[in-house]
């Protein structure tokens, strides 16, 4: 049975990222695959890095269930809006928090790279923004992505990462927002 973590992290609720999220959670449930969902902006933590890894903030409880969880899954379901082309800052803070050093990666002397420590999982990116798409891979160069992909979960081990994107979320009429919930639920069910 596949394992699957939703992190929703839109902080507005409700939102249509959590109806997003749920939709998702549907489609992989029917498909059998075993679901846990963390919703961010129900999380009490400290959103910013203090002391950076000198000197660790201790990890509120939230923060050790969410690491706990993320070592449970086999697949991470990244469900947020893009925000000046990047995830909000609640996202953001989450991961500065809980990716830390011994726990995502762990870095070795002489080495450039550090040992990616959450390996075995793979990813979805399910994101929404109000622009066109192509907007913001052409011209903005999908920066929110290339973070997450790149800078986050290849150093630490997570692989493949695929995206999808809600665009122009809000011009959409309520048939197309109907039909995107359907399409990711589908997508649930696929259990990618």
């Amino acid at each position: 049975m596949k394992k699957i973590l939703i992190i929703q992290g839109n902080p507005v609720s409700p939102s249509y990222n959590g109806a997003l999220a749920e939709a998702y959670r549907t489609g992989a449930v029917a498909a059998g695959a075993e679901v846990r969902m963390i919703t961010l902006n129900e999380l009490k933590f400290n959103m910013n890095l203090e002391g950076g890894y000198r000197d660790k903030l201790p990890l509120e409880p939230d923060l050790l269930q969410a690491q706990e969880a993320i070592k449970w899954a086999d697949h991470l379901v990244w469900v947020f809006p893009i925000w000046w082309g990047g995830p909000p800052a609640l996202l953001k803070g989450f991961i500065d928090r809980i990716f830390m050093p011994g726990y995502a990666f762990k870095y070795q002397k002489g080495k450039p790279l550090p040992d990616q420590l959450l390996k075995g999982r793979t990813a979805r990116l399910i994101t929404t923004m109000d622009g066109p798409s192509w907007y913001f891979k052409w011209f903005q160069g999908e920066p929110a992505h290339k973070m997450m992909k790149y800078s986050t979960f290849r150093l630490t081990g997570i692989k493949p990462v695929r995206t999808t994107t809600v665009d122009q979320v809000g011009k959409q009429t309520e048939a197309q927002r109907k039909k995107w919930l359907e399409k990711i639920e589908q997508l649930g069910r696929t259990l990618t």
